[in-house]
């Protein structure tokens, strides 16, 4: 809203689009929880009991559908990615929110941890730009379908060793 970008690549959510016009996705991210060693919790459906407090990035697009669907755990909102990872280990809390990929790196410096299997989102990664931005949207739109279609997405993901259940997003 103060127009400090003109595009950017980020997690289509609700409450984004309010002001945001996005494409349709070009990768869904998976969104789990990790762990730390000897926890009780098990399965996704655990996670969400009272008593539970979770870290989380606090307008990352999987925080924002963790605000509106979480119902009896309690949410300790980070910053930043990585202040939510230190405030997970420092307040020792029952699990990090979080977007597989990174997961895996933030597992190897936990002795113990595991990641839950499953997942209670999939981030929408899409291209936005100002909804005034009409032109520039129906633009976006058809430069995602192409670069789906052509198989540039699937060759950037295997370009750069992206782990951890992210997928080329279907056609629109």
């Amino acid at each position: 809203g103060k127009g400090v970008w003109d595009i950017g690549l980020i997690g289509a959510e609700p409450q984004r689009a309010e002001t945001i016009a996005f494409t349709a996705a070009y990768v869904e991210i998976e969104a789990t929880y990790l762990v730390p060693a000897g926890s009780r919790l098990k399965t996704i459906a655990e996670v969400d009991a009272p008593g539970v407090r979770i870290a989380v990035a606090g307008r990352s697009a999987y925080g924002l559908w963790l605000d509106r669907n979480i119902k009896h755990a309690e949410l300790v909102r980070a910053d930043s990615l990585g202040g939510a990872t230190e405030q997970f280990i420092r307040d020792k809390l029952d699990a990090l929110a979080g977007l597989r990929p990174g997961l895996l790196t933030d597992i190897e410096k936990l002795p113990g941890a595991r990641i839950i299997e499953g997942k209670f989102s999939s981030v929408q990664q899409a291209i936005g730009t100002a909804k005034k931005n009409t032109a520039g949207a129906a633009f976006l739109n058809a430069f995602v379908e192409e670069a789906k279609a052509s198989g540039l997405v699937a060759r950037l993901i295997e370009k750069h060793k992206v782990v951890g259940r992210l997928s080329v997003a279907p056609q629109a």
